[in-house]
């Protein structure tokens, strides 16, 4: 874990489940560019859709379409500087399983909270918002370069941009056209993701120890009395 923590780096190559999503995305948004406004409504995340027509697989769809060819390089960027460690650190199938658990919970999260909403969301930051909190846990003194100049530990580097996304969500939610709830959203369900096994694994250990008190406190020739 320490080895983690705190060697530098820049990304950490093309790991099998990044190449592919990078592959998708990047395809993905040649086809917008084709079909145009078309396959945004189709595939893009419209709450009203998901509880009027039932277009679940929205919730799964949106993280592949991107707004322009900077919305997309933003996300291929993060994607690869945080995935990659990441996928290495878990393995292929757990990250796949956590990338979309983010992803999909973002969109639950949007669908919930702004059920009438018409205008499409789109983009992976949901989920990559995601990844951003496991990194910060997982590497919380791990250096990251904003601007590629000035060094934050990746804890408070989560930390000022979960602020930041509350910050702007509250004053309206999607401000020049960026989905805050959204990435709210990734950051939530990662919580969720990480925080709750080790809530269970810490109420067990609990229980074990209040069981083992128990037992000792209840047999032995130290239960009739006090003994010198």
């Amino acid at each position: 874990m320490t080895n983690y923590q705190y060697r530098v780096s820049f990304g950490y190559g093309l790991t099998p489940i990044i190449k592919k999503l990078l592959i998708i995305m990047a395809a993905v948004f040649f086809l917008q560019t084709m079909v145009s406004g078309r396959i945004t409504l189709y595939l893009g995340l419209v709450p009203v859709l998901v509880w009027k027509e039932y277009f679940l697989w929205q919730l799964f769809t949106y993280i592949f379409l991107h707004g322009g060819i900077s919305h997309l390089l933003f996300n291929l960027l993060a994607l690869w500087m945080f995935g990659g460690e990441l996928e290495n650190y878990w393995g292929s199938k757990k990250f796949t399983h956590y990338f979309f658990f983010c992803g999909i919970g973002a969109a639950v999260c949007t669908v919930v909270f702004t059920p009438f909403q018409h205008i499409p969301v789109i983009g992976a930051s949901g989920a990559i918002y995601g990844l951003l909190l496991a990194y910060g846990w997982l590497f919380p003194r791990r250096p990251i370069y904003v601007y590629f100049l000035l060094p934050i530990p990746a804890k408070y580097f989560v930390i000022i941009y979960g602020v930041l996304e509350f910050f702007y969500f509250s004053r309206g939610g999607t401000g020049g056209g960026v989905a805050h709830l959204t990435h709210l959203g990734g950051l939530l369900f990662g919580l969720i993701y990480l925080g709750v096994p080790r809530i269970r694994q810490r109420i067990r250990r609990e229980a074990y120890k209040r069981k083992s008190s128990q037992k000792g406190t209840g047999s032995g020739p130290g239960s009739g009395g006090t003994y010198n």
